[in-house]
Formats: C-alpha cells, structure tokens, sequence
C-alpha cells in the first residue's frame, strides 16, 4: 500500500486551464487529462473536492472594466463556474467516479446547496465534491472560494492546478532568467505579490495554517505525485 502525505485535499482549478488549446469554453482533452489524475489519486483513498472558476466563459473583473456593474459582472462570473462544474462533473463520471456539484447559488434542478455537513459525509463516502458558484458573493474570487471550503471541510492542502510547474519571480513564458520558487511563505507571497491566489485568500490560508502547492496540472501523474509526498511544484506554507 502506497503511503500517502494528505488524505483530504482540495484542488482549485481555474476556467482558464480548462481552456486548454481552445479560445473559449472547455477543453475535453483537458477535463478528461484532469479526471483521469482525480481517479488515480481516489482509488488510493484520498478524498478530493474541487473548487472552480469560470475565465474561460467569463472574467467579472474585466467586465465591470469595461462599464458593467462589478455586482452583476460577479454573478455572471459565478454562473460560470457552474457551467464548469457540470463539465467537469460529466467527465469524472464517465470514467466511474461519483461526484456531486454543490452550488452557493441556490440551482436545485442540476445541483446541491452548499452545505458543509453534507459536503463532508460525501467526501467520506469517497465521492468528489464539485463547489461552484464562488462563494455566492459578488466582490469575491474563486481563490477566496477555495481558501474558505477547504477550512470548512478541514482539507489539508490546497492544491493549486495552473499551467506552469510552480511560482516564478515573474512570467517564464515571458522571460527566460525567470526563477522558480521551491518554498515560500505566506509573507513572501505577499509582500512579492506574486498572486499564488489573491490576497485574501492567502491571507485567510495563512491565518489558519492551510499550505498551498502551486504545480502544472497539464502534465499527468502530477496530482498523485503531490498526493505521494513528492517535490512538485512550489509550496508555500506559514514557516
């Protein structure tokens, strides 16, 4: 039996990896590469939530830019990342894993309310937990989404899934002398501004001690490997 570093995680995806090489909405070759290291690591025991977000069909941020209300922008943006959850929710059943997409807008016909006890028992009856709909809150991110179900289901880690392998001092598409960072603390992360997440949900992860790990999620066995102890990506912790 393999051992394994954390038994409860929650992965944030954004809409924007699920773009994959597409200009716009979901990727199957990507919801199906993602489902598949979901799987791997859920055979192994581990029980995996997933928080999503919804840039591949709509930025509120941008929108409100542009002259939309920032309150109506959000909402859009939240509609989104349900949208998200059912595709991703359709993959990982595919392939026999038992989900349930719980949203913080009210959406009964397609999916749950958020509710934190619920969440919790069907975590540990090994189903994956989709939570769409941010927080349910304009003026919030998904980042902030994540940071705040992963206390309240009490996971472990946040896994943070991108396209690259981990955090750099800046853009390596961009720059080729960009540095990978190993380590970092909550501090680092935020006095660099290096937007592992937004500030507050870094701020809310390093009030109650809950690391993250930053690592590329287009490249398969990466969320097992994470799962198994080893050194990907780039973690960043309290200390």
């Amino acid at each position: 039996m393999e051992k394994l570093k954390y038994n409860r995680v929650l992965l944030k995806i954004s809409g924007q990896a699920l773009l994959g090489d597409l200009d716009y909405g979901i990727d199957p070759k990507v919801t199906n590469n993602i489902s598949s290291q979901i799987k791997e690591v859920v055979e192994l025991g581990v029980e995996v939530a997933v928080v999503i977000g919804g840039g591949n069909f709509w930025r509120g941020v941008s929108a409100s830019a542009n002259g939309m209300d920032r309150t109506t922008a959000d909402y859009i943006g939240m509609l989104a990342t349900i949208m998200n959850a059912l595709g991703l929710q359709n993959a990982l059943e595919r392939i026999g894993i038992i989900t349930r997409v719980q949203t913080a807008i009210s959406m009964q016909e397609i999916a749950e309310p958020f509710i934190r006890r619920k969440a919790v028992r069907h975590l540990e009856k090994k189903r994956v937990v989709i939570f769409a709909g941010g927080t349910g809150n304009p003026y919030f991110t998904t980042d902030t989404a994540a940071a705040l179900r992963a206390l309240e289901i009490e996971a472990e880690i946040i896994f943070k899934a991108t396209k690259v392998d981990g955090v750099y001092d800046k853009d390596p598409v961009k720059f080729k002398d960009a540095r990978k960072f190993v380590k970092l603390t909550f501090l680092d992360v935020l006095k660099k501004n290096l937007r592992v997440l937004d500030s507050t949900a870094t701020s809310l992860c390093m009030e109650n001690n809950l690391p993250i790990v930053v690592f590329d999620i287009t490249k398969p066995g990466n969320i097992k490997g994470v799962i198994m102890g080893k050194k990907i990506g780039t973690l960043v912790t309290k200390e």
